[in-house]
């Protein structure tokens, strides 16, 4: 009975996850921005985009990012980490086979990689910001090409991302946001479960 009433629940939590994650990316695909924060800086607003590397996927000279419709944005306050070269275009710079809602009045910042290739996975690629006019926030797209570590081909992926808005957003709170938190925070507390099921007697 106790295995029945698990299964049911891992079942709802996982379909709730789903639900919240709407048009996330996969799990396994891509680059991922795993937190995003707003700072205030002299009347404007830093925005700060933490970047993963997830497990199966490769980092090679020439892969990128974009974070599309940055409002407000001020250029020259861009910072990236060493190996990163960053460009700013109103459309793309869009991976093949996804395909991002982009507004050609606003801005798009777009990070390059060009240093040695990474393929240790889930790696932590530092913080990349820029300053915006704004800090309330709403959802855009992030779309992001890598290679795959199995085999070295191109991959693209996309996810939703915070960017600013002058007016109807909200305050962004600074924690992680994208589905694969939440699937994360999930796994851990069903493995357990698991584990305590099979010890239990039936």
């Amino acid at each position: 009975m106790f295995r029945q009433r698990l299964a049911a629940w891992v079942l709802t939590a996982a379909t709730a996850a789903a639900a919240f994650g709407g048009s996330a990316a996969p799990l396994s695909a891509g680059l991922l921005p795993v937190s995003v924060s707003v700072t205030p800086e002299s009347g404007k607003f830093r925005w700060t985009y933490a970047i993963v590397l997830p497990t199966d996927s490769q980092l090679q000279s020439g892969n990128y990012f974009t974070i599309y419709d940055f409002k407000g944005f001020n250029a020259g306050s861009v910072v990236a980490p060493d190996g990163w070269t960053f460009t700013t275009d109103n459309v793309g710079p869009t991976p093949v086979l996804v395909t991002p809602t982009d507004d050609a009045t606003v801005p798009n910042l777009s990070f390059k990689y060009a240093g040695p290739t990474i393929d240790a996975g889930q790696t932590g690629l530092g913080n990349f910001w820029a300053v915006s006019d704004f800090g309330l926030k709403t959802d855009s797209f992030f779309t992001a090409q890598t290679n795959r570590t199995s085999d070295g081909k191109v991959d693209t992926n996309i996810t939703t991302t915070n960017v600013p808005v002058p007016s109807g957003g909200t305050v962004p709170p600074g924690v992680p946001e994208p589905t694969t938190l939440l699937l994360a925070g999930l796994g851990l507390p069903c493995v357990a479960l698991l584990r305590r099921a099979r010890r239990t007697p039936a």
